[in-house]
C-alpha cells in the first residue's frame, strides 16, 4: 500500500491529478444510517469529520526548552499523543466508518523533535529514519493534510521526502508548478461512505495552502512552484469536485479566517481569507481553518450566492484542540443533501496520552532530549527576554552581535567589506531565559524559536530610519504623564512580537507619545546624526528579508550575501567558539523608549 501511494503521489505532482479512494470504507453503524419515521422516511446518515491545524512538530505534551512537561496558565495540554485519545473516543462514539480525519498545514517545523529529523538526523539522508510526524500522523490515521507554509522551511526535497513517508495524500489546489501550472500536488481527495440500502456518501477535501510561501521560503521555491490565491482556485475546483457526484464538499485550508495579510500589497492574494473562500464560492459546505493559531470553535459564514451556511472551525495550534464537524444527512430526489453542520472543539487537556503513540516514538523523543541538553559553554550571568519588548534586552544583542560577526566574516575580501554591518533581531519569546552557569542547545534555541537563516543586504540611512519608524508603531501612544502599563504597551494593531525589530549598530530614541511614523529621535551611527546618504549592510532573517511583516525598503533591497544555516545554529557555534556567555562581549544600550525626550523606564 505504502509503495502504491506513493507511485501515485509522484504521478500526481506531474498531472495534477486528485486523490480518490473508493470502496475502503466499511458499512456506517445502524445510529448514522438508520430510517427515522417509519419504512418510507428518507434516509438519513451522520458524518463526523474532524481536524487538527498547526501541529507544529508537537507529538508529545513535552517543551523541550524547559527540558520538562508542558504547562501554561490555561492549563493546555499539547501534542498528537493527546489528540490520538480524543479520536479514538470519537470514532468509538460515531463508528470509525463514519468519521474523517483532516489537518489543515505546518507538521514538519516547529520544535527541535522536527528540526531534529530535518538537519540532524535528516529524513533525506539514505536510509535515513522515518520521520516522526509520518510515523504519528500514519498511526492515528490521518485521511489528508494540507500543505502549510512552514512544510517548505527545509526545502523542497525534505517535504517530498516526508511526503512519500506518509500513508495519506498532502493536498495543496493552489501549490502550482510554476512552469506549467498544473498542481505540483493532489488538490483534492475523495472518500465514499456506505450507507445500507442507500447510495454512498461521497466526501470530497479540497486542501488550500497559504500564498505568503512566495514570500518567507522564496529562496526554495522562486522558478519552480507559484501560490495563488485561495478564493480563485476554490472557485476552479469546487465545481469540478461537484461535478464528480461529491456529496458534501470540505475545505482543508491553511489561511486564517481575518481577511488580512502580514505581507501587505507585495503579493495580489490574500494570507487569511478562509472566511472569504466560504463568502465568495458556491458548494463548500465546512471550512477547517488554520495558520493564524487562534481558536474558532465554530463560525457561520453565509455564502453571498446561494445564502447557504458555510460552517468553519479553527482548533488550537500545537494539537491543543480537535475541532469536530457533525453533518446531517438526507436523501431525498435521488441524491443525498447536507442537512446540517455544527462544529465544536474538543480539549486535549481532557484526556491523557495514547500509550501506542508515546511508545511508537519513545526512542526519537529521547534522542532529542539528549541533543538539546549538551551543554555548549558557560553563561556569566542569568540573561532574558522578560522585558525584552520594551527595553534593550542583552539577550537579544547577542543574536544581533552574533549576525553582525557572521555577515561580517562573509563580506571579508568583498567589495562590501567596507561597508558597516548593523543588524536586526526580534523578541520572539517572552519566557526565554540562559541561566547562570552552564548553556546548552536548549536554552539557545528557546532564544530563536524559528528556522530562521541569514541574509545580507544594502540600505541606506534613510532606507533604516524607515524601517526603524515602522518597527516603532509595534508600541501604543501613550502620553507623556500618563501611567505606563507595560502589558499594554506593545502589540499595537495587534502586530505580534516577532515583527518588532531591534538594530543594533545604532543609537536611537523611540517617542512613544508621538504619532506613528515620527517616533525616531536621535538617530545617530559613530556619534553622529544619522547621514541619509550612508549605505550600510543589514544582517537580516530571511523571513523578513523576503518581506514577512512588510517592513520598509528591506524586500527590495540589493541582497548580498545569503545561507542556509540556521541563526540558531549560528548562534550555538559562536557559544561553543567563545566558551564563555559574556555580556560585556556583546550587550549594548543601543535604543530607549522615550516620551518627549523623558525616558519611559
Amino acid at each position: 500500500m505504502p509503495l502504491n501511494r506513493r507511485k501515485f503521489l509522484k504521478k500526481s505532482a506531474v498531472t495534477g491529478a486528485g486523490v480518490a479512494l473508493t470502496g475502503a470504507v466499511a458499512a456506517p453503524s445502524a445510529r448514522a444510517a438508520e430510517a427515522r419515521g417509519g419504512e418510507n422516511a428518507p434516509k438519513r446518515y451522520s458524518l463526523t469529520v474532524l481536524g487538527t491545524t498547526d501541529l507544529h512538530g508537537h507529538v508529545f505534551n513535552w517543551d523541550y526548552f524547559k527540558d520538562a512537561e508542558y504547562t501554561d496558565k490555561a492549563g493546555n495540554a499539547q501534542g498528537l499523543a493527546r489528540i490520538s485519545t480524543l479520536v479514538n473516543e470519537i470514532r468509538e462514539e460515531k463508528g470509525r466508518c463514519n468519521t474523517l480525519l483532516l489537518d489543515a498545514g505546518d507538521t514538519i517545523q516547529g520544535t527541535p523533535l522536527t528540526y531534529y529529523y530535518a538537519k540532524v538526523d535528516p529524513i533525506t539522508a539514505k536510509g535515513g529514519p522515518v520521520h516522526p510526524m509520518a510515523q504519528a500522523m500514519n498511526a492515528i490515521g490521518y485521511d489528508a493534510v494540507a500543505l502549510g507554509n512552514h512544510e517548505f522551511n527545509y526545502g523542497i526535497e525534505t517535504l517530498r521526502k516526508f511526503e512519500s513517508q506518509c500513508r495519506f495524500p498532502l493536498l495543496g489546489a493552489n501549490a502550482l508548478d510554476a512552469k506549467t501550472l498544473k498542481p505540483a500536488f493532489p488538490p483534492y481527495f475523495i472518500k465514499k461512505f456506505h450507507v445500507a440500502g442507500a447510495p454512498p456518501v461521497k466526501v470530497a477535501v479540497l486542501g488550500l495552502t497559504n500564498p505568503g510561501i512566495a514570500i518567507w521560503d522564496k529562496a526554495y521555491v522562486q522558478g519552480k512552484l507559484t501560490f495563488p490565491g485561495l478564493e480563485e482556485q476554490a472557485a476552479k475546483w469546487v465545481p469540478k469536485l461537484r461535478s464528480m457526484g461529491a456529496d458534501v464538499v470540505v475545505v482543508s485550508a491553511h489561511s486564517g479566517s481575518s481577511g488580512t495579510s502580514s505581507y501587505g500589497d507585495q503579493l495580489p492574494y490574500i494570507e487569511n481569507s478562509a472566511a472569504l473562500v466560504a463568502q465568495q464560492v458556491p458548494g463548500i459546505d465546512a471550512i477547517l481553518v488554520g495558520h493564524a493559531h487562534v481558536e474558532i470553535p465554530e463560525l457561520k459564514v453565509t455564502n453571498t450566492a446561494t445564502g447557504r451556511t458555510v460552517v468553519l472551525s479553527e482548533p488550537l495550534a500545537y494539537a491543543e484542540r480537535l475541532s469536530v464537524f457533525d453533518f446531517e444527512l438526507v436523501f431525498e430526489k435521488g441524491r443525498w443533501e447536507v442537512e446540517s453542520v455544527a462544529a465544536s472543539v474538543r480539549n486535549a487537556n481532557s484526556v491523557a496520552d495514547d500509550p501506542r503513540i508515546t511508545r511508537l516514538l519513545k526512542d526519537e523523543h529521547d534522542v532529542v532530549v539528549a541533543y538539546v541538553n549538551q551543554v555548549v559553554g558557560r553563561a556569566t550571568e542569568t540573561l532574558t527576554t522578560v522585558e525584552a519588548r520594551y527595553k534593550d534586552a542583552p539577550i537579544i544583542d547577542l543574536i544581533t552581535k552574533v549576525q553582525e560577526d557572521v555577515v561580517k566574516a562573509a563580506l571579508a575580501g568583498t567589495s562590501y567589506a567596507s561597508l558597516p554591518v548593523i543588524a536586526q533581531a526580534s523578541p520572539f519569546s517572552r519566557t526565554s531565559e540562559i541561566p547562570a552557569g552552564d548553556v546548552t542547545i536548549r536554552d539557545l534555541s528557546s532564544l530563536y524559536v524559528y528556522d530562521n537563516t541569514l541574509v545580507a543586504k544594502v540600505m541606506t540611512g534613510a532606507q533604516v530610519r524607515a524601517y526603524l519608524e515602522y518597527s516603532a508603531n509595534y508600541f501604543v501612544r501613550t502620553a507623556a504623564g500618563a501611567v505606563v502599563d507595560v502589558e499594554k504597551l506593545t502589540n499595537a494593531n495587534n502586530r505580534p512580537d516577532y515583527n518588532y525589530d531591534y538594530v543594533s549598530g545604532l543609537r536611537y530614541e523611540i517617542d512613544i507619545a508621538q504619532a506613528e511614523g515620527s517616533r525616531i529621535k536621535n538617530l545617530t551611527y559613530n556619534g553622529a546624526a544619522l547621514d541619509d546618504a550612508q549605505q550600510f549592510v543589514l544582517a537580516v532573517n530571511n523571513y523578513r528579508a523576503n518581506g514577512g511583516g512588510a517592513f520598509p525598503h528591506v524586500a527590495s533591497a540589493t541582497e548580498v550575501w545569503s545561507e542556509s544555516t540556521e541563526i540558531r545554529t549560528r548562534i550555538a557555534e559562536w557559544v561553543t567558539a567563545k566558551g564563555t556567555l559574556d555580556p560585556k562581549e556583546f550587550a549594548s544600550v543601543d535604543w530607549k523608549l522615550t516620551r518627549e525626550g523623558t525616558p519611559v523606564f
